[in-house]
Formats: C-alpha cells, structure tokens, sequence
C-alpha cells in the first residue's frame, strides 16, 4: 500500500459488547442511551455512530479520558477488534471484506502498531526485537539487519543494539518499539498510548521525535491519548470521544477556539493556549497595497512565540507570510494580548 493510498474513512461504525450484539444496533441508532442499553440488554456500548475522515499521510489523534472508546476504536482499523456494524475503507477497500488471508499480509505489511508497554520480546535484544516483523514477513537475515540498524540510528539508540529490554530505561524501551514499527515501511501507523507510561521529559522527546520523522516519511499515524496537550502538540486532527460517542473533532485551533460543549470546554480551560494558537486564527486580511512596512510572522507561528518577537520588534504589527513569503494577513500586538487574555478569563 502506498502512502497516497492510506487514507482512512471509518464511517457508521458500531461495536457493541455482548451476547446478541447485532440485535441492538437499531435500538442504539434510535436513542438509547450506553447506560440504557446496559441495564436493560446487559450489553455494553463501545462505540456509538463513529464517522471519521483520516487523511493519508497526516497524524489523526483520538483522545478521551479512559473508557471513552478511543483503544477499542484503533483496534478496529486493523481489525483485531470486530465491529458490530459499519465500514472501514483504507485505499478504498474495506477491511471488514477481506479475507483471513488477506487481513493477515494486511496487518503484516500495511499497518504497524506501537504499545503504551512497549510490546517487547524479553529474551530478544535491540535489533533482534526491530527485526521481528521483518522475519516474520520472509526477509533475509542480512537485510532485515541493515533495516533494522538503520532506524535504530534513526531513533537514537546505535550502541544498544545487543543490549536486552530490561536494560534499557522506558523512554528507549519506547524507542526500539517505534524502530520496531517504523522498519516494516507500513503506510499506517497505529500508536495506542504510545508515550503515557514515560515521564514528562522523555514524553517530550518522544513527540518531538515523532514530528521530526513525520516530517519526512508522511505516513498515515493514529495516535490514541487521554492528553490534551499531546494532542493538541501532534494531531493534524483531533477526535474527542466520549461515552463511545463523537463528541467533537476539528484541528487544535477549532477544538480551543469553538469548544462544542461544556465537556470540551472542561478539558480545554487548563491548557495554555498561546502555546497552541496560531497566529492563523485571529489574524485580519492582508493589508492593502502601499501600507506601511511590517515585521513579517510565518504562518503556523504561535500566539506565544509572535507576542516575543513583537515585544521585541519595532513595530507593533506582522506580516503573516507563507513559506515563500507571500502575505496572507497581518496581525498586531494588541490582538495577540486580547486573544490571550480573552482565554486567561475563560479558564478563570
């Protein structure tokens, strides 16, 4: 599968936990409620009318506090959980049509999965642990090799390779791990809680390496949090679940600007927006022809990171310019400060 065919549309998808569970999909499409359908059906709803766009080649974060749905829901796109009723079309097939043998060279080749616990093989060391999907698929020793030395270079980990995970510390444990994933060349990569078990710090580093190599393999990357901040520092796109339902999903700037309800707006009030703002998404038209000269601002600049370079600018007002410095808006001081202290009174 290529990368240009690893979009995923999950559309009218269903899961239900129980002993009849097909024969409740009309009443939960009708209303009923998970707590209604627990009581008087003895059956649990996992998932609730889940309809998603995941563009090929970008990072789609499903958040949700525990019990929200979201691990149930990425088991679903490579199927190691069933659905009740709906589709997911991956390069315009549904993998719910495909056969045993079909799903098998799918998971083993188009999609690779990361784990909150790291899934390691205890007895094998660095590189046999990389290599392991590579064996599986029939490579060659040499090659699976050279594969697996490369991404270990790439995550930082040369020098560890014969090293045994009970070694390592968890933030490299988490490194082999993604290696690990990242040397199958799968198009789509599903990571569940990838970084929640590391410390802050290491966290940090984790989704800074993330970003670094998306920026060059462009591959289709399902991350599951319960961390707003997270989310909102990796997802191209954002889905909120709650209860087994869609409560909202946009990018970083629709979920902090225009909050859907009070839920959302609980898990926003904390998080400081001028680290996640951009300067996108207050900024006025593009000046008209012949008006005065402007700092210029790159599109994609954070409210925090544009009121230090304005505090320090002698103007007072950018130029928001794209990558080949064209104008697409300007933007003052005195916008920036109001859009900051608009949101300090809405988390006070």
């Amino acid at each position: 599968m290529s990368k240009s065919d690893a979009s995923i549309e999950i559309r009218d998808l269903y899961k239900i936990f129980g002993v009849a569970p097909r024969d409740h999909v009309d009443a939960v499409r009708n209303g009923m409620s998970k707590a209604d359908l627990a009581k008087e059906h003895g059956h649990i709803l996992g998932l609730n009318n889940i309809n998603i766009s995941m563009p090929g080649g970008k990072i789609q974060v499903i958040m949700g506090l525990s019990g929200s749905g979201k691990s149930t829901l990425i088991r679903h796109i490579n199927r190691l959980i069933e659905p009740t009723s709906g589709s997911i079309m991956i390069g315009g097939r549904n993998v719910l049509d495909m056969s045993e043998l079909e799903l098998r060279e799918f998971r083993r080749s188009s999609t690779a999965m990361v784990f909150q616990r790291f899934g390691l093989l205890p007895h094998r060391t660095v590189i046999d642990n990389v290599t392991f999907g590579l064996e599986v698929r029939g490579v060659d020793a040499a090659t699976a090799r050279q594969t697996g030395m490369r991404w270990i270079d790439r995550v930082g980990l040369v020098g560890f390779e014969t090293r045994y995970p009970h070694e390592l510390s968890g933030g490299m444990q988490q490194r082999v791990g993604l290696a690990r994933a990242l040397s199958n060349d799968a198009a789509i990569l599903l990571m569940d809680e990838a970084y929640s078990a590391l410390d802050p710090l290491i966290r940090t580093d984790m989704q800074t390496m993330l970003l670094d190599l998306q920026s060059e393999l462009n591959k289709t990357i399902v991350f599951i949090t319960h961390d707003l901040d997270e989310a909102l520092r990796l997802g191209d796109g954002i889905v909120i679940l709650r209860d087994g339902s869609i409560v909202q999903q946009g990018d970083s700037q629709q979920i902090l600007l225009k909050p859907a309800d009070d839920y959302i707006r609980r898990f926003v009030k904390d998080v400081n927006r001028g680290r996640f703002l951009k300067v996108d998404s207050i900024m006025d038209a593009v000046p008209a022809a012949g008006g005065k000269s402007l700092s210029h601002l790159k599109s994609g600049t954070t409210l925090e990171m544009a009121a230090k370079e304005l505090t320090t600018s002698s103007f007072d007002t950018a130029a928001v310019v794209d990558g080949a410095g064209r104008a697409l808006g300007q933007v003052s001081l005195r916008q920036i400060t109001a859009a900051l202290s608009s949101a300090a009174n809405a988390e006070s």
